[in-house]
């Protein structure tokens, strides 16, 4: 088999796991004759190929997936043209396969398929090579991103730096739980004291006000708990209050004081953790900026993901809230998991509330696992991505 047939699917590793495992010469997909940007995805295909090691000639062909006679047609086509072909009908629409049904009663085509649940590749008709053939691909955070056409950009956090930070993780999250209800008071307060300057730098040596502006009109004291208990774990240094009057103190580098100046970044900490302590996962990663626009500044288009994980070929999006979970980030997290893996990829959002029944309800719907404050207060955090994963080998 020379040339892999491939009905092109709107979720991307559906698109490619057959030219992984059977590395052909060319893989040609099928798409709707009214598919637009398809010279665009042909690139973006090639380009993920080439970066996986793979020089696939990507050829792709219009049809019209709505009319049965023509796409059987196309196929009939593509079978004279290229007899050395086989069919891979993992990915496409219902109307797509219900047409590969008809050529397969009419030719002698050899025609495979991915099972998502054993991970393996099954012969279906004349194709040995792919006789219960487990699929050994891997994929990392990156490579899910660039098959569906973005870039993965550092974020807030470089990740190569985290190691040197993992016995910081859990004396920060206790203390955010610990401060859990004043925390964004206290975020904002180091925000009002700890100013960045317009071009950019700043300075770990505090000395500020003991009272600030908050939201709006409102004031905001100095949270001296949360600032001693952050003395205690070596956040910051040299703390002085003065009640009423004053507070000093020194971050104890360029990192630390992002986090203190950052809501969220507490709660991506312990579940970027928590991945990593799993074992489930090849590559976990934070903080994660989706370019869609490549080197394209004057329109650009991202997407940032608290937190990826990927174990086989199996993305997992964990979008993480220090507060409730409304019905708009439940509903972006399906999307952007649909985008880069429908069926294959996973989903959890983890908040720091518990979670009420309307957002748990509308989360089943989507097929997201809710992770809340229980979980992240009884430590159970690992058993729950274990659940997660239970059925992805």
């Amino acid at each position: 088999m020379q040339t892999l047939i491939e009905l092109y699917d709107e979720r991307p590793l559906e698109n490619v796991l057959g030219g992984e495992m059977f590395r052909p010469e060319r893989i040609i997909y099928v798409c709707p004759s009214d598919f637009r940007d398809v010279k665009n995805i042909q690139n973006m295909l090639g380009a993920f190929f080439r970066h996986r090691g793979l020089e696939t000639e990507v050829v792709f062909t219009r049809a019209h997936i709505y009319d049965s006679e023509k796409i059987r047609n196309k196929l009939h086509e593509l079978v004279r043209n290229y007899p050395d072909c086989a069919l891979d009908i993992t990915g496409g629409t219902d109307a797509a396969l219900f047409a590969a049904g008809f050529l397969c009663a009419e030719t002698q085509i050899p025609v495979v398929t991915y099972s998502r649940r054993q991970n393996c590749f099954y012969n279906l008709r004349g194709a040995s090579f792919g006789e219960k053939l487990p699929c050994t691909v891997s994929y990392s955070v990156e490579d899910c991103i660039l098959m569906a056409g973005g870039f993965a950009r550092q974020g807030r956090v470089d990740n190569a730096i985290l190691a040197n930070y993992l016995d910081d993780i859990e004396p920060f999250f206790q203390l955010f739980l610990t401060h859990r209800r004043g925390w964004t008071s206290a975020v904002t307060y180091m925000q009002r004291v700890s100013p960045t300057k317009e071009d950019g730098t700043y300075s770990l040596e505090v000395h500020g006000d003991y009272r600030v502006k908050g939201e709006r009109s409102s004031r905001i004291n100095a949270p001296e708990e949360v600032l001693r208990d952050l003395e205690k774990i070596s956040f910051i240094s040299d703390l002085e209050i003065v009640t009423g009057e004053s507070v000093s103190f020194r971050f104890r580098d360029g990192q630390i004081r992002a986090w203190l100046r950052d809501v969220g970044s507490v709660l991506e900490l312990c579940v970027y953790k928590a991945c990593l302590d799993s074992g489930l996962f090849q590559d976990v990663r934070t903080s994660v900026i989706v370019d869609w626009d490549g080197d394209d500044d004057t329109k650009p288009v991202s997407n940032e993901l608290d937190v990826v994980c990927t174990r086989s070929v199996t993305p997992v999006f964990i979008s993480c809230k220090t507060c409730d979970v409304k019905t708009e980030a439940l509903n972006e997290l399906s999307v952007l998991r649909d985008r880069f893996g429908g069926k294959m990829a996973k989903a959890a959002i983890v908040t720091a509330t518990r979670g009420g029944t309307q957002m748990r309800s509308r989360a089943s719907e989507l097929g997201i696992t809710v992770i809340d404050l229980n979980d992240l207060t009884d430590g159970t955090i690992g058993s729950c991505l274990k659940n997660l994963m239970k059925d992805v080998k």
